[in-house]
């Protein structure tokens, strides 16, 4: 069997075999392929697509390229949660110690973020002394005990996929949905959970910008996990502008803890809610969706998911004490308010810009060298469809220096449409795959 062939095959149009996949995978993770041709299957893929048997074949392998991990001491209701990116999004801060609460065995792996904000695993890192670096068995420790853990992805999951995407990058493969899924579905599924729920985010601010889009990469990624045994739901979920209010890495952490003590941040809150349904459903933990829900919404009356966020900082050697006294977050020294310049409704929010203007700040990272401003960002004062008047409040910005509050002041300036019309805004939620 020969590269080459594989190669001319899928440039023509051919459906790939079972083998030569496997050849194709395990070639080039032992370093037996070259670049160059692994570039150019990819490219054939990027015109020619796959079929749903070779993408689910392909996520199989790279799967098991490397590492899988075993939940099974865990029992029956592990799961798991992806989203597709987006800003402002701390939804696992939320979600995952309401699904804990509920009986659930949240067992995460996080990375970093590269681009507009840090990943999970920065954002966890306001709280000082936490740490996401632990052992296989302190990960299904921590994950019994508390029913959640949320560490950083082991050197040795899914390599594949890691050499796979470095040569996507720079060669203009990144969108293709057969490569999309099976790059995030084979890390899930080598992450041992029993149920995966997907949040997949579309809009100006999402990787897939259209919603036909997001649903056909929702649908190919529950489909995948579904051959590979797991039970599976996407929810497919608005990005045209930030999710929450705030941006920015402590500044996330405190809105997250905000909705677990009962705040009022809509849509987050209730894209955690359905998420969460959604594991506690498909995981056999409720029976019916109106039965999931309210255990869900009980989880933050009560305080009981607020307390099991501070076990699991408590467990990976954070002070819980910022928890309950947000104070104790990252702080930046300078607070400035951004005044709206007009009357009228927000009729449009460049979420993707406002990202960046965090980045710009500290809050982000253009390459995996840069450190991170953990306490910079933005906090919206107000979103789609809100009535300002001139000098209202639009936004808050918490930088290192007034200079750069008053660049970014300029920079979040462009970001909004002011219309003397409501705008009319399609659903949140877009829609459940099952």
């Amino acid at each position: 069997m020969r590269m080459y062939d594989i190669i001319m095959k899928k440039r023509n149009g051919g459906e790939l075999s079972k083998e030569e996949i496997h050849f194709f995978i395990e070639g080039y993770t032992r370093g037996e392929i070259p670049d160059y041709q692994v570039s150019a299957l990819m490219m054939a893929i990027y015109f020619r697509g796959m079929t749903p048997e070779e993408t689910a074949q392909l996520t199989i392998e790279m799967e098991h390229s490397g590492d899988v991990v075993d939940l099974s001491p865990l029992g029956e209701h592990t799961a798991d949660k992806h989203s597709t990116g987006g800003v402002g999004d701390k939804t696992s801060l939320v979600l995952c110690p309401m699904v804990a609460a509920c009986g659930g065995k949240m067992a995460k792996m996080s990375g970093r973020g590269l681009g507009h904000t840090g990943g999970t695993i920065d954002k966890l890192e306001s709280f000082p002394g936490f740490s996401t670096a632990m052992t296989p068995e302190k990960f299904l420790e921590n994950a019994e005990n508390v029913g959640f853990v949320i560490a950083g992805q082991t050197a040795n999951l899914a390599p594949a996929d890691k050499k796979m995407y470095a040569l996507r990058d720079v060669t203009a493969t990144v969108d293709s949905i057969p490569l999309i899924v099976s790059s995030i579905m084979a890390k899930k599924l080598a992450s041992g959970a029993r149920t995966i729920v997907l949040d997949v985010k579309t809009g100006s601010g999402a990787f897939m910008e259209t919603e036909e889009s997001a649903f056909e990469l929702a649908r190919q990624m529950v489909n995948v996990g579904k051959h590979a045994g797991r039970n599976m739901a996407a929810v497919v979920t608005d990005m045209d502008q930030p999710l929450g209010f705030a941006v920015g890495n402590a500044l996330e952490v405190k809105e997250a803890i905000s909705v677990l003590r009962g705040a009022d941040v809509p849509d987050l809150r209730e894209l955690c809610l359905v998420l969460g349904t959604n594991i506690l459903v498909r995981s056999g933990l409720a029976e019916t969706e109106e039965e999931a829900r309210a255990r869900l919404e009980k989880s933050i009356e009560s305080g009981t998911a607020l307390d099991k966020l501070a076990a699991m900082v408590r467990a990976q050697g954070g002070d819980p004490a910022a928890v309950y006294d947000t104070s104790l977050l990252p702080q930046a020294p300078v607070v400035h308010t951004v005044k709206a310049p007009c009357d009228g409704y927000i009729a449009a929010m460049e979420a993707k810009d406002i990202g960046l203007v965090s980045m710009h700040l500290g809050g982000g990272r253009a390459t995996k060298e840069d450190v991170i401003d953990l306490s910079v960002g933005v906090v919206l004062a107000a979103k789609d469809g809100a009535y300002l008047h001139t000098g209202d409040t639009l936004a808050t910005i918490h930088a290192k220096t007034e200079a750069d509050a008053a660049a970014a002041e300029e920079e979040l300036l462009k970001c909004y449409t002011f219309s003397d019309e409501a705008p009319v805004r399609p659903p949140f939620i877009r829609g459940v795959v099952t």
